[in-house]
C-alpha cells in the first residue's frame, strides 16, 4: 500500500430533498487525509417501481455492504429522471450546496463512484464550480475519483434495453438478458436508461475543464449465466464493456486497459488494449475475479492485479504494491502480476487503503 498524500487542488475552494434531508447525513467515516462521498450506480429497483422507491434509503442500502461506514457523505439520485435533468436540478444541485456550506471539501473531497455514478460524477466535475459561484457559494475542492466498474462510456445493454422497450426491437435473447439485468417487470426505458446509451453517454459532458483525475477499478468477471455479455463489446463484466469502464476515448471492443498484462494478471501482449482513454482518465486495477455488482461489495475476494501504477496526482502518487508469480517452465511458462494481499482483502477494500 502506497501512503503518500495525494495534494491535488486543482479547484478552488414534491421531489425536492425536504428540509429534513438538507442536513447532512450521519456516517461513521475512518480517518483520511480526504473526505469521501460516495456516488451509487443504476438502481433497477427504480425503473420497476418508480412511485414506491425511497431514494434515500436506497443510496444507503446500495453502499452498506462495505463503504457506507467509511464514507463522510452520499450523493443519492433516482434512475427513473435524467441527469443532466431533475437528477441534476432536483437531487445532486441541492447536496452540492449543503455540502459546499458544510466546508466538508475544504481540505479536499474523493468521489468513490460506482457503475453509472462515473457518469454523474463527470458531470457535476463538469459544472459544479459555476453552479455554486453563481450562487457565492464555495466550489467543492474535489482531488480525485476512485471509478469503480464506471460506466462514463454507456452500455451496450442499455442501447438494448431501449430499443426493446420502445418496441423497436425484441427477441428471445433480449428479453432474457433484460431479464437478467434490470428485472422481468420493466414495461418501459426511463430516465437513465436513455442516458446510458453509448452515444448518449459520451456526450454529457466529455471534457471537464477541471483535470481532476478520474482513476479507473476494472472488473471482468461473468454474471446473469453469460447472457448478457453477447451484448457488449469486447471484455466486460457483465454489465459495461472495457471501453466504458478503462475510460477509452472511444467504444471498441477492447480486452484489457493495458497493452502489457490481461485482466487477470497475465503478462502477456494484448493486440486488443485500449490505447487511448478519456482526459484524466487513468485504470489502475484490473481483474477477472469480479463482475459488476461484485466489485463495491465487501464479500467477494480474488487476485486483481494493475493496468497502471502508481499514478501521478499533483506531485504525489496512488498505487498498489504487486508480486509477481511464476508458472509452468519452458514453453508453458507465464508470469503474472497481483496486487499484495488481493486473495485476502476485498477490491474495495484494496481501493479504500490507497485513497490518501
Amino acid at each position: 500500500m502506497n501512503n503518500t498524500k495525494c495534494t491535488h487542488k486543482l479547484i478552488k475552494p414534491s421531489h425536492l430533498i425536504g428540509a429534513g434531508l438538507a442536513m447532512l447525513m450521519s456516517f461513521s467515516a475512518a480517518s483520511k487525509d480526504y473526505k469521501i462521498i460516495l456516488i451509487h450506480g443504476l438502481q433497477t429497483s427504480q425503473i420497476t417501481n418508480k412511485s414506491g422507491s425511497d431514494v434515500i434509503n436506497d443510496g444507503e442500502t446500495y453502499w452498506q455492504s462495505y463503504w457506507n461506514n467509511r464514507a463522510d457523505e452520499r450523493i443519492d439520485w433516482p434512475a427513473y429522471e435524467r441527469i443532466e435533468g431533475k437528477i441534476a436540478t432536483a437531487w445532486v444541485w441541492p447536496k452540492l450546496k449543503q455540502i459546499s456550506r458544510s466546508n466538508l471539501c475544504s481540505d479536499g473531497c474523493v468521489f468513490v463512484t460506482h457503475s453509472t455514478g462515473d457518469l454523474v460524477a463527470r458531470h457535476i466535475i463538469d459544472n459544479q464550480e459555476n453552479w455554486l459561484e453563481n450562487e457565492g457559494l464555495e466550489p467543492l475542492n474535489i482531488v480525485a475519483t476512485f471509478d469503480l466498474a464506471g460506466a462514463g462510456g454507456g452500455s451496450e445493454l442499455a442501447d438494448v434495453a431501449v430499443s426493446a422497450l420502445t418496441g423497436a426491437s425484441w427477441n428471445f435473447a433480449v428479453d432474457a438478458a433484460l431479464k437478467w439485468w434490470l428485472g422481468s417487470d420493466v414495461t418501459e426505458a426511463v430516465g437513465v436508461l436513455h442516458d446510458l446509451k453509448v452515444n448518449n453517454a459520451r456526450k454529457i459532458s466529455p471534457f471537464p475543464d477541471a483535470r481532476t483525475p478520474r482513476l479507473r477499478f476494472v472488473a471482468d468477471g461473468n454474471a446473469y449465466l453469460g447472457l448478457t455479455g453477447g451484448f457488449l463489446k469486447g471484455s466486460d463484466d457483465s454489465v459495461v464493456a472495457s471501453h466504458s469502464s478503462c475510460g477509452a476515448s472511444s467504444a471498441g471492443s477492447f480486452g484489457s486497459c493495458s497493452s502489457s498484462i490481461d485482466t487477470n494478471g497475465h503478462f502477456k501482449s494484448q493486440g486488443d488494449a485500449v490505447s487511448s482513454f478519456m482526459p484524466n482518465h487513468y485504470p489502475m486495477m484490473m481483474s477477472d475475479s469480479y463482475s459488476h455488482n461484485e466489485i463495491h461489495n465487501a464479500q467477494r475476494k480474488g487476485n486483481v492485479t494493475i493496468a497502471m501504477n502508481n499514478v501521478n496526482v499533483e506531485d504525489d502518487t496512488v498505487g498498489f504494491n504487486t508480486f509477481d508469480k511464476t508458472t509452468g517452465s519452458w514453453f508453458w511458462k507465464k508470469q503474472y502480476r497481483y496486487i499484495k494481499d488481493s486473495n485476502n482483502l476485498s477490491a474495495s477494500a484494496l481501493i479504500y487503503n490507497v485513497i490518501p
